[in-house]
């Protein structure tokens, strides 16, 4: 693993680090997900979207990255992947799937190169 920058983060281009800044950026965000674990929310989520977001103060642009289904961009705002995927799962989709979106693959070609023992770069 990379040394520690001077500025406290790892220097590891390219994917995503969920430290404390980004767990206070998507705060927000990462609640309203949380509250999809109960049937009721998720049927109140469903019904409008955007008024849901908006009770739980997502910024215009959390909100946005949440009607698009813009997973990359729902991570770099502060999202977290365990939080994240609790909507991918209400739009039927697996992990392997935004594991597939987080690496330019299909989900298909995720799940090969997982069982092919992983992805190798370079």
């Amino acid at each position: 693993m990379s040394a520690d920058t001077p500025t406290g983060r790892f220097d590891l281009p390219g994917t995503p680090v969920f430290d404390g800044e980004a767990s206070r950026r998507g705060l927000r965000m990462n609640k309203m997900f949380m509250s999809l674990r109960t049937a009721d929310n998720r049927e109140r989520f469903l019904a409008d979207e955007a008024a849901y977001c908006q009770e739980f103060g997502l910024t215009a642009e959390q909100q946005q990255a949440v009607l698009d289904r813009d997973w990359q961009a729902m991570i770099d705002l502060g999202g977290s992947i365990f939080y994240v995927y609790k909507l991918a799962m209400m739009d039927g989709r697996s992990m392997q799937y935004l594991g597939g979106v987080f690496t330019g693959m299909t989900e298909q070609e995720f799940q090969a190169a997982m069982r092919a023992g992983g992805r190798r770069d370079g």
